[in-house]
């Protein structure tokens, strides 16, 4: 009659520790790829050129300056409803209506693209609210 033991062996209790410290890591990795949130674009063309964050420009460009749109809106009671903070924020569609508005601004100063383009938004207990912002920039003759 052969008995088994209840108490795991080394080599089990090593793939134990290992699965976990790889849950662990997983989650991490998907936690902080999500901790951006909502990309800025998805891929839409405007009438310049969009470079987000401190994505180069390929070709020689002058600066006109920084412009920005920014708005603050009180919260709805569904907003506030459970205290969990849900339904906060700007989807993908409206960033690229605000995006869409930052290359007119753009334009109508004489911009060729807009560069370093960020977008942050904020919310606090009673408020939210967002800004968009971007170098304009006119390209040099090359």
């Amino acid at each position: 009659m052969t008995t088994h033991s209840q108490t795991p062996t080394l080599k089990s209790t090593t793939l134990t520790r290992f699965f976990a410290r790889l849950s662990i890591f997983t989650a991490a990795c998907f936690l902080l790829n999500c901790a951006s949130g909502i990309p800025i674009s998805t891929g839409t063309k405007y009438p310049i050129e969009v470079l987000y964050d401190n994505a180069l420009l390929e070709r020689p460009y002058s600066e006109i300056g920084v412009i920005e749109i920014s708005s603050e809106d009180s919260l709805t009671a569904e907003q506030t409803s459970d205290k969990r903070m849900m339904q906060r924020g700007n989807d993908a569609k409206t960033k690229e209506l605000l995006t869409a508005r930052l290359v007119m601004k753009a334009q109508k100063i004489g911009a060729d693209a807009l560069i370093n383009v960020k977008y942050k938004y904020y919310t606090t207990v009673k408020k939210e609210g967002y800004m968009l912002s971007g170098l304009a920039v006119r390209y040099r003759g090359e």
